[in-house]
């Protein structure tokens, strides 16, 4: 498949002839010119001289303050490029250092912070609410603390200070009675840590001041590029996709960014958004579809056309430590690319909740490419939430998510899913129509179900323009040459199991689909180890009593994959997976082809080896060898 045309140039091209170049350093001073030997101090300072085709560049150091983009560049060849200097650590952080801390109680500690630092903003004073969020019995604010860098668990009582008590649900109980409490009056925000015996005032604390890091004021700044920072502490709200999305760096209803190569971490919701503007409907669908579909018509009356909006790039981020999304977009990420980007750590604290959470989270991935993303440690890697259409999903690795490695909700096709490693408990949740998944590896469960009281939009091929709405009435999917693992204790899955009256079927392999309303496209699958094909599947391999034995294992910073194969995947009956043979959807009525109209074919694999060109091997990888196997992934 070819990849999506233009957008891998983006950075490439040469800067206009009349470029300048802007320093930053903290030594700079206020009456500087910006030249290398005479730096601003701030890099706003820099950002109020930047022309199109101009270049900030930031020297090492921290840097405490918010950058809100005046302008953007023109097109590709006269972007802003804010860049980090070629070899040296810029940290740019929305919060504040604490000290002055008094002894309270026991291990509790006391700081008096004057509420002017926080401006007409205070984020221990507004709280976390919007539509789909859930504050599971108590507030929550987007203030946050941290002490050496580690962020501490809000607590709603100053009981539960003095007396931390372990959450139940985080994945770091320990780290969870590690604790913060706030009140706020007219002058002052009152801060109570429990430091476990550590003195704050010989340790570095912080605490989130500014909503953003990195976030223009205004729409319609296009053509920017973010290359190379660490952005960290922000006190970002609640992001639905009804709201103006504001992560701890975004686009803002934007054109054609770069966002490469940064470290972004400790955002209270959402890490990185191209998310939708804000207007004053945001928050008031009383979370319904209804609700959503009329947000989609204001957004196009706004300007959501691929002309606008979207075309951005986001690659190479290592993206942690937020409670709601790594990556989140409403409408914002049309014909974007979200490549080789690690993330984890997401919805880690886990205090609050709702149907906005994920390693990427994106409403509207039309003509949108996401690859080889490491994803783990959510609870959901991927969900693609509506107006998923040509869509490319491709060798992504996911595992140690709780809730799904990926999730497509309320789409009509066509997406293609391929050549992925799906680990986690359950690889695949599924309330689409009209996807096809090809040479994956499912180590873990599918979940189908139907979807009949939401009418969803579709659109004409490579449009935003919506064509029509409809339910999702189930099936009408193309699984091609995949590898699906069971567990043999599992309960056995689900022949009989009717989607129509359950709602929601989960089996290992394409058993749930047995009573699905319209018919499966399958062929050249193997299922190990009690995972089960669809009934009327032809040319698959069943080895029931085989078990690949799938392990995968960090070193560092590398993964490895340890599993045992015979010679099963070769002896599947697969024929290449193209355009001709995926046809036409149920419910949209499109084709499958690359996002320049072209003819796809999936002629390579998860490490980007050649397929063969008539028999290609069933599963991720071509041609692997047999017996024993690791696999750096």
């Amino acid at each position: 498949m070819k990849p999506l045309p233009a957008l891998h140039l983006f950075g490439l091209l040469p800067p206009a002839a009349s470029a300048r170049e802007y320093h930053v350093s903290p030594s700079g001073k206020n009456a500087a010119d910006g030249s290398l030997s005479n730096p601003f101090p701030t890099i706003s300072a820099a950002a109020q001289l930047a022309q199109p085709g101009d270049t900030i560049t930031v020297h090492a150091g921290t840097y405490r303050e918010r950058i809100a983009p005046p302008r953007g560049g023109t097109s590709d060849a006269a972007r802003i490029v804010y860049q980090a200097a070629p070899g040296e650590t810029v940290v740019i952080k929305g919060s504040e250092i604490v000290r002055d801390w008094k002894p309270f109680v026991g291990n509790v500690w006391k700081a008096a912070v004057p509420n002017a630092i926080f401006g007409e903003f205070n984020p221990y004073k507004v709280l976390i609410a919007g539509d789909w969020f859930e504050d599971n019995g108590r507030p929550h604010h987007p203030g946050g603390a941290y002490l050496n860098g580690k962020s501490l668990w809000e607590t709603q009582l100053l009981e539960r200070v003095i007396d931390p008590q372990a959450h139940p649900a985080s994945r770091d109980r320990e780290g969870s009675t590690w604790t913060w409490f706030a009140e706020v009056d007219d002058t002052f925000t009152y801060l109570y840590a429990n430091f476990h015996g550590k003195d704050p005032n010989r340790e570095l604390v912080e605490i989130n001041v500014r909503q953003t890091v990195f976030y223009p004021e205004k729409p319609g700044m296009n053509f920017l590029t973010v290359l190379g920072f660490t952005l960290r502490h922000a006190a970002t709200p609640w992001a639905p996709p009804t709201a103006e999305q504001i992560g701890l760096i975004g686009t803002h209803w934007s054109k054609g960014w770069i966002i490469e190569n940064n470290v972004v971490s400790d955002s209270r919701c959402s890490g990185i958004t191209l998310g939708k503007y804000g207007d004053q409907w945001d928050n008031t669908s009383a979370d319904s579809a209804e609700g959503y579909v009329k947000t989609i018509e204001r957004a196009t009356a706004n300007g959501w056309n691929p002309e606008s909006i979207g075309h951005h790039v986001v690659r190479h981020n290592t993206i942690s430590d937020c409670e709601q999304t790594g990556i989140c977009a409403s409408l914002g990420a049309i014909f974007s690319e979200f490549t080789d980007n690690h993330i984890f750590n997401i919805w880690a604290q886990r205090q609050f909740g709702g149907a906005e959470m994920g390693g990427i989270k994106i409403h509207a991935a039309i003509d949108t490419l996401i690859a080889r993303n490491r994803i783990h440690n959510t609870g959901r890697a991927l969900w693609m939430d509506w107006m998923a259409q040509g869509t490319r999903i491709t060798r992504n690795l996911c595992y140690d998510n709780t809730t799904d490695d990926l999730l497509v909700e309320v789409n009509h096709g066509p997406f293609l899913v391929d050549n992925n490693l799906f680990l986690s408990p359950t690889s695949l949740r599924e309330w689409s129509e009209g996807g096809a998944f090809a040479h994956n590896l499912f180590g873990g469960r599918v979940d189908s179900r139907l979807e009949l009281k939401r009418d969803t939009p579709y659109h004409p091929v490579h449009s935003t323009l919506v064509a029509g709405l409809r339910n999702i009435a189930g099936g009408d999917h193309r699984f091609l040459n995949n590898v699906f693992v069971g567990v043999p204790s599992a309960e056995p899955a689900a022949r009989d199991v009717d989607p129509k009256k359950a709602q929601s079927a989960a089996t290992y392999g394409l058993a749930t689909y047995q009573t699905a309303e319209r018919p499966l496209l399958t062929g050249g699958n193997v299922y190990f180890n009690g995972a089960s094909p669809y009934a009327k599947e032809e040319g698959s391999v069943v080895e029931t009593g085989a078990n690949p034995d799938l392990k995968h294992v960090e070193e560092g910073d590398h993964v490895f994959l340890q599993l045992t194969l015979g010679a099963e995947l070769k002896s599947a009956a697969t024929s290449p997976v193209t355009t001709a043979r995926l046809g036409t959807t149920t419910g949209s009525k499109l084709g499958y082809e690359n996002a320049d109209g072209s003819p796809l074919t999936i002629d390579s694999d998860y490490f980007g080896q050649k397929r063969g060109p008539s028999r290609p091997t069933a599963g991720p990888f071509e041609n692997p060898a047999t017996g024993e196997l690791r696999l750096r992934v």
